[in-house]
């Protein structure tokens, strides 16, 4: 009979907790080990000796910040053309809870966002981080923990969220899992919805934050975004999932691509669980199917 370790023990539990959603007691620690903060086969005394050493690399980051900044903001007209979006951006943000009680910190949020932006090259500022960021900092309680479970998360979604490196690749995917699967929907996107599909790259960008009717909604997709599991790319089986939601609206209403992206953007309020089940249901449809070659290297 095989035996787990204790490390791979801890990964299956909380493995099996990610197809119920964590619970918000152990939603930050299991966070730590899905972005890759912490090895899952770390020890507590490793675990603590990496926190410290992150805490100190993050405060030396906010050291070169404030030794470069009044260069940057010399002779980097982007910065502060960056700067500029990031403060209004926050400033719209409702920082408060329906009690009237403040939950985020927002010069703290633009001090995070700020140094991500000077330190990632690849992932460079773009509307909506501010809204994940605020996402992590009412989940973490230190501001080394926001700025680095927030670069990790990039990292492992970058070929999902971030505009310069995956979303067109997305909505590309998008469109021909649309084809494959609806030839009669695509086949409407092509005519009087043309340019819909690719209207939609908020959804990427923003990871489906502003479809939900909760945070915990929110971080159940990401959770499972996260696991890589049960595909790769399983961003894109839940766009056209969202996509099937209005699929007979459009088709009945002849919808052009305006009104389809407006029904798109009315998608609120959604249940994660139902949302994931959904995806799930045409990953197991797509499985059992003799899927094309761009597909298949794509999902499966």
């Amino acid at each position: 009979m095989t035996t787990l370790s204790p490390e791979n023990s801890l990964s299956a539990r909380w493995s099996a907790s990610f197809i119920l959603g964590l619970h918000p007691y152990v939603r930050t620690e299991a966070w730590k080990f899905l972005t890759g903060y912490y090895s899952w086969q770390s020890s507590q005394d490793e675990r603590l000796m990496v926190d410290s050493t992150r805490r100190k690399n993050y405060e030396a980051l906010c050291e070169m910040y404030k030794k470069i900044q009044p260069l940057l903001e010399n002779l980097h007209r982007n910065f502060m053309e960056t700067r500029n979006t990031i403060t209004y951006d926050i400033q719209k943000l409702y920082d408060k809870d329906p009690l009237g009680n403040v939950i985020i910190d927002k010069k703290r949020l633009e001090k995070i966002l700020l140094l991500s932006y000077v330190c990632n090259t690849q992932a460079e500022y773009q509307q909506g981080f501010h809204e994940m960021v605020m996402l992590f900092q009412l989940m973490a309680e230190h501001d080394h923990e926001t700025f680095w479970l927030f670069q990790f998360f990039l990292q492992k979604t970058e070929h999902s969220c971030v505009i310069k490196i995956g979303v067109g690749k997305n909505l590309d995917m998008l469109n021909t899992l649309i084809n494959f699967l609806d030839p009669v929907f695509a086949e409407h996107l092509r005519g009087k919805g043309a340019g819909a599909v690719q209207s939609l790259f908020p959804w990427f960008c923003l990871c489906f934050q502003r479809a939900f009717k909760s945070f915990d909604d929110v971080w159940r997709l990401w959770e499972v975004l996260l696991t890589g599991k049960p595909c790769r790319n399983f961003q894109v089986l839940v766009a056209y999932s969202m996509l099937q939601m209005v699929r007979e609206q459009v088709l009945q209403e002849s919808m052009t691509s305006d009104g389809i992206l407006l029904a798109c953007n009315n998608l609120i309020d959604l249940d994660a669980d139902v949302l994931i089940s959904a995806a799930c249901l045409v990953y197991a449809e797509l499985i059992q199917k003799d899927v094309p070659q761009p597909l298949k290297d794509f999902f499966l």
